[in-house]
């Protein structure tokens, strides 16, 4: 698998076409949110109008989730994510800690996007965990730092394609 496959973000059908349909409902929102910061606006003093800020704010926050619904969606492949012999992104992956194998965790290696699809939890390839165990294979142990400093070691226990 290139490097480019293993960074591929691949999404099912059903979470694509829900994705779209939050960007489309985002754009269609821009005038409203334009509307909204001209009427604050037009109250007075911008410097003490938090109205005015606060539709501000609103409108930073959906031009921002745009642009990542837009980028994630460019560049994402939509269809179930190729099998393979190591972990990838878009597998279900159980790991267990340390060398005890009763503290197990089963987590989907992918976009945090497609968490609404599922109840596992969601871990990026680009997190600490997820750049340790990208093509790992099963009784594979690999170590990772974690946010806090400390040394974590785990062992892959098995991996599968998300079905999601």
């Amino acid at each position: 698998m290139s490097s480019s496959e293993a960074s591929r973000t691949w999404l099912s059908q059903d979470a694509h076409d829900r994705l779209q349909a939050e960007l489309d409902a985002l754009i269609a929102g821009r005038p409203v949110i334009a509307a909204e910061i001209n009427a604050r606006r037009e109250e007075g003093d911008l410097r003490e109008n938090g109205g005015y800020h606060a539709a501000r704010e609103e409108q930073g926050k959906q031009e921002f989730r745009i642009r990542q619904l837009q980028e994630l969606l460019r560049t994402a492949q939509v269809g179930e994510a190729p099998t393979a012999d190591k972990v990838a992104p878009g597998t279900v992956v159980t790991i267990y800690f340390d060398d005890d194998q009763t503290d197990t965790e089963t987590f989907l290696l992918g976009s945090r996007e497609i968490s609404s699809t599922t109840d596992l939890t969601v871990y990026s390839p680009e997190s600490a965990l997820g750049k340790a165990i990208l093509g790992a294979g099963p009784g594979q142990t690999v170590t990772y730092t974690a946010p806090s400093g400390s040394d974590i070691k785990v062992t892959i226990v098995t991996f599968e394609p998300f079905g999601g």
